[in-house]
């Protein structure tokens, strides 16, 4: 059979991927799409979306056990945990088929199946119905990451889950152990300990959710306590030792070695780029640990091919995927798009409470040699939180001292994931502290918050 000839053919429908395969369409070329599994990727089906359903689900439990606080009463409040799993799966699915409907939609020809390079330029899909040979000029890589699996510590999905197996767990955890605290971990331990778990999460850094700012970090610690964790820092899960409904760990910290029994244990200890089984390394692409090195257009260094996402290095985000497919697709198309700075790319955790950032840590702005000035409001001096019955959280601000150039902001506390956006915007067009201070904010909000840590860097709080 003749292969069939496309100006782009995209390799994973992700949030990645059919992004760019959309916004290829939209510039005119022609293109197919690849994917083995599911459209919309894992960020749609196992991932961003289906843990942000289970997540409110906790979070509606929490408030009616608060109802009082609201002057509501509630009695018997109880969940069921497979009707909130068919919720979260539900959720997923009307998604996964809105990207079904974008694809026709915008023209893209979409072959379900694994993908390989057998050569330059050209793509073997071996489908259902036998081997599709596709060519194309442009090929974009977009087959993002899965779980990584310590030795030893290996998912079964019955004692020992990777988050799949959690987004449709078998039972609910009596005695949930947690291994890492990044977004992942701290999400599902954070819906788990809501509905009852008597959970414990183990962090191999010094400090719980490592990549945020150490205040952020240090607050979350005190309000994950105060919920009933245990969270131990600074500590290695050794071994597991499984034997019928129970496991055993083995926790080694700088004192040595304990033990502890659980019915269960999500491991979150971080993902590996899907690199393997396409033959990239006989094409020349370069793999450091698990990830395609590209260079800022997501460029291999193989003329044509591309790669976007997570199998292109951190930040392993769906909003970065999405945004260098579109990068990608322009570049394709012609275009001179701008890359993407890292820095400028927020990050969110879904956890109660919420955490949100974007640009540089304090920390990390003094060692690249600023001299800062550091603003913070807490959501104890703003009205609308007060209103809200959410008082717990804060908001910090960084400047460089010499410049006004906000270098970074750190947010902790109710619905931060959806402020954190204004200082997104703040940064891509290069605000400084004078632009944010003379803007006004709305009232009663909680975004007022966001100019008090300004002006507070400054010495201007009104509020405090």
């Amino acid at each position: 059979m003749a292969a069939q000839n496309f100006d782009v053919i995209v390799i994973g429908a992700g949030p990645g991927g059919y992004v760019a395969a959309i916004r290829a369409s939209q510039l005119g070329l022609k293109v197919a799409i690849v994917e083995r599994e599911n459209l919309g990727g894992i960020c749609l089906n196992w991932g961003c979306i289906p843990t942000k359903a289970l997540l409110r689900s906790a979070e509606v439990f929490h408030l009616m056990h608060r109802a009082k606080e609201f002057g509501l009463s509630v009695s018997g409040a109880a969940f069921d945990l497979g009707a909130v799993v068919a919720r979260s799966r539900g959720v997923a699915k009307q998604l996964s088929g809105g990207i079904g409907h974008l694809m026709k939609k915008n023209k893209v020809t979409v072959f379900m199946g694994a993908a390989t390079l057998p050569r330059a330029g050209a793509v073997s899909v071996k489908t259902d119905k036998g081997v599709e040979e596709l060519t194309a000029k442009s090929i974009i890589l977009a087959t993002g990451a899965r779980a990584r699996e310590l030795p030893g510590l290996e998912a079964d999905g019955d004692l020992v889950w990777t988050y799949r197996h959690a987004l449709q767990p078998v039972r609910m955890p009596k005695k949930l152990l947690v291994i890492g605290s990044g977004a992942i971990g701290i999400e599902f331990a954070s819906f788990f300990n809501t509905l009852g778990a008597d959970t414990t999460v183990v962090e191999v850094m010094d400090r719980v959710l490592p990549v945020e700012d150490a205040e952020v970090s240090a607050f979350a610690k005190k309000a994950f306590v105060k919920q009933g964790m245990k969270i131990l820092e600074k500590t290695t899960v050794k071994k597991l030792d499984r034997s019928p409904g129970k496991v055993v760990a083995h926790l080694e910290d700088a004192k040595g070695t304990t033990t502890a029994e659980f019915d269960t244990v999500i491991s979150a200890v971080g993902i590996v780029g899907n690199v393997e089984g396409l033959g990239l390394e006989a094409l020349g692409v370069k793999i450091d640990r698990t990830h395609v090195v590209t260079d800022e257009f997501c460029r291999t260094g193989v003329p044509g091919l591309y790669a976007i996402g997570d199998i292109a290095g951190a930040p392993w985000l769906a909003h970065k995927a999405s945004h260098e497919g579109v990068m990608v697709a322009e570049l394709i198309a012609g275009g001179h798009p701008h890359p993407i700075k890292p820095n400028s790319i927020a990050g969110c955790t879904y956890c109660h409470p919420q955490v949100a950032s974007v640009g540089l840590t304090e920390a990390k702005a003094k060692e690249a040699g600023h001299e800062v000035k550091v603003g913070r409001f807490p959501f104890i001096g703003n009205g609308k939180a007060i209103a809200l019955g959410e008082a717990e959280g804060f908001i910090k601000t960084v400047f460089d001292a010499k410049t006004g150039e906000l270098l970074g902001a750190h947010m902790i506390g109710a619905e931060v994931t959806e402020l954190i956006q204004g200082y997104v915007i703040g940064r891509s067009l290069e605000t400084t502290e004078e632009d944010l201070m003379n803007t006004v904010f709305p009232h009663p909000t909680l975004s007022e918050m966001m100019h008090e840590s300004v002006l507070d860097a400054y010495g201007r709080a009104l509020h405090i």
